[in-house]
C-alpha cells in the first residue's frame, strides 16, 4: 500500500498527487515510470515520475483523468492509499550514465506538450542540479492548460511558454517557437521531446532539417507496462522496440511515429488487438523484459 500525501489540480482534468513510496524514491531516476493499481480489481497505470524527494520518500505523479481508470485515481483524497505503486521501471534517461564532463558540454532544448511537461521537469531539474543549463518550451492549447511554469522557471535558463490560440505566451504551437528560436540564433545540442504522439512526430520532422539529434519518450503508448500486452510495440529504424521494456525514450529520428499512432488508434478496441496479435505473432510483446 501507499499513500497520498498531497493531491493538487493542476489544470482542467490534470493532477498532481504526492505518494509516500520510500523503496521507488531512493532508486528512481528522470525519464523512468510507475505503475499504479489502485486495487485488487483495478487496471495497471503506468505514469511516468514527474518529480521525486529521497528524504522525504515521496515519490511525484501527474496524470490527466481521460478514463475510468483515472477517474477512480482522481476520486482518492489525501490520505487515502492505492494497493500498488511500483517502480521505477523503464531505463533512465541517457544523461544520467553518461559520463558528466560529455553532458556537460551540450546545450539541451526540453519541448514539452501539454502532459508532457511533467516528465520533463525532473530531467530540466536534475541537469540544473548537475551545474547544466537547459532551455524548455511548454506548449498547449489555451493558458489555463499551462502547468509547473514556476518549476521549470527555477529549473531551466530560459523558459518560453507557447499556446495555440495566443491567450498565453507565444502565438502558436511547439513546433512554431521552435523554428522562432532557430530564425533567432539559438543553436542546441539536444533536442528532448515529450508530448502527444502527433507533437513529437513534426518535433522530429523539424529536427531533421536542421540536423539535430532529438529524443522523444514513447510512455504515451504504453498500456500494461510491462511489455506483454504489444501495446507499445513501435518501429524503431530496423528493430521492434517496446516503450516500457526498451524506453520509454528513443531516437526520434528512428522513430515510425504513423505506425505507432495507428497501431494506437486500433488497439483500442477488441477487435483490433486480436488483428494485431495476429499479425504481428511472435513479435506482438515484448515479454517481461526479464525473463
Amino acid at each position: 500500500m501507499a499513500k497520498i500525501v498531497k493531491k493538487e489540480l493542476l489544470a482542467e482534468k490534470i493532477y498532481l498527487m504526492d505518494v509516500e513510496a520510500p523503496l521507488v524514491a531512493a532508486s528512481c531516476s528522470p525519464g523512468q515510470f510507475i505503475i499504479v493499481k489502485i486495487d485488487e480489481k483495478g487496471e495497471r497505470i503506468p505514469l511516468t515520475i514527474a518529480d521525486y524527494d529521497r528524504e522525504k520518500g515521496l515519490v511525484t505523479i501527474v496524470f490527466q483523468e481521460v478514463g475510468a481508470s483515472t477517474l477512480r485515481l482522481r476520486n482518492l483524497e489525501e490520505g487515502d492509499e492505492v494497493e500498488t505503486f511500483v517502480g521505477p521501471l523503464g531505463r533512465a534517461s541517457d544523461f544520467v550514465t553518461e559520463p558528466l564532463s560529455e553532458v556537460s558540454q551540450r546545450k539541451y532544448l526540453f519541448v514539452a506538450g501539454g502532459v508532457g511537461t511533467a516528465p520533463v521537469y525532473p530531467q530540466v531539474k536534475w541537469l540544473k542540479e548537475h551545474g547544466i543549463g537547459a532551455d524548455v518550451i511548454i506548449g498547449a492549447r489555451n493558458k489555463d492548460l499551462i502547468f509547473f511554469e514556476d518549476r521549470m522557471e527555477e529549473a531551466a535558463e530560459h523558459v518560453y511558454i507557447a499556446t495555440d490560440d495566443g491567450s498565453y505566451g507565444f502565438h502558436g504551437n511547439v513546433v512554431a517557437m521552435m523554428q522562432k528560436l532557430f530564425d533567432e540564433g539559438h543553436e542546441y545540442d539536444i533536442c528532448v521531446a515529450i508530448g502527444p504522439l502527433v507533437m513529437m512526430k513534426f518535433v522530429c520532422e523539424l529536427t531533421k532539417k536542421t540536423g539535430l539529434k532529438t529524443i522523444v519518450s514513447m510512455n504515451p503508448i504504453m498500456v500494461d507496462g510491462t511489455g506483454m500486452c504489444g501495446a507499445c510495440r513501435l518501429q524503431v529504424g530496423d528493430k521492434v522496440k517496446f516503450a516500457c521494456v526498451d524506453g520509454p525514450e528513443f531516437d526520434g529520428h528512428l522513430v515510425d511515429f504513423d505506425q505507432a499512432m495507428m497501431r494506437s488508434r486500433i488497439y483500442k478496441t477488441e477487435e483490433g488487438r486480436a488483428y494485431l496479435k495476429a499479425k504481428e505473432g511472435d513479435t506482438h510483446s515484448g515479454n517481461c523484459g526479464v525473463c
